[in-house]
């Protein structure tokens, strides 16, 4: 019953944080109530015992995330410019997009159901023959570093791209003919 309840106040503060997120003007604000979402989903994920994802969330999602954002801002304007017009296309393909993702989850398994496809088939292989298979003693650090090594080394892959890629994007540029003075 504690646990209904932690889940029920976390989620409402995560609602408040991102009903308020969306409502500031100011980009800065915008950022912090961004990276205190993710703290607050990083414990939402402690209460369901996933501490490894919630390091993941607070190091990317609280840490490296809000460190860009705040960096974005230092290029462009602090306060957001306003725009009363709706995007009708735009939000016909988010209410599609949230009634298909909606209408996948009426076959899912109900939380916690001990007869659920997962844990007949991948769990009791990994609880077994993790350690025979890997040597690795703890059983997450094996999924993720042997049984997924090419999807996390590929993942791993990816934000070093996208953090490179954004490394050429705001770096400055000489322009030809100046002496030697660095503009955007």
């Amino acid at each position: 019953m504690t646990g209904v309840l932690i889940n029920d106040f976390l989620l409402t503060l995560m609602v408040i944080t991102a009903i308020g997120a969306i409502s500031v003007r100011s980009l800065l604000a915008a950022s912090m109530l961004l990276a205190i979402y993710s703290l607050l989903i990083a414990l939402v994920w402690v209460d369901l015992q996933a501490v490894d994802v919630a390091f993941t969330e607070a190091a990317v999602g609280a840490g490296i995330s809000t460190v860009l954002l705040i960096g974005t801002l230092v290029f462009v304007d602090k306060w957001e410019r306003v725009k009363p017009r709706l995007h009708w296309p735009a939000l016909g393909v988010v209410l599609i997009t949230g009634a298909v993702l909606i209408y996948g989850t009426l076959d899912m398994p109900h939380f916690g159901d001990p007869q659920a496809p997962v844990h007949q088939h991948v769990a009791p292989r990994y609880i077994e023959d993790s350690l025979r298979e890997t040597r690795v003693p703890n059983m997450v650090t094996a999924v993720l570093a042997s049984y997924r090594g090419y999807d996390t080394l590929f993942e791993t892959v990816v934000i070093y791209t996208a953090g490179m890629s954004l490394v050429l994007l705001l770096r400055a540029r000489r322009h030809p003919g100046s002496k030697g003075e660095r503009t955007l």
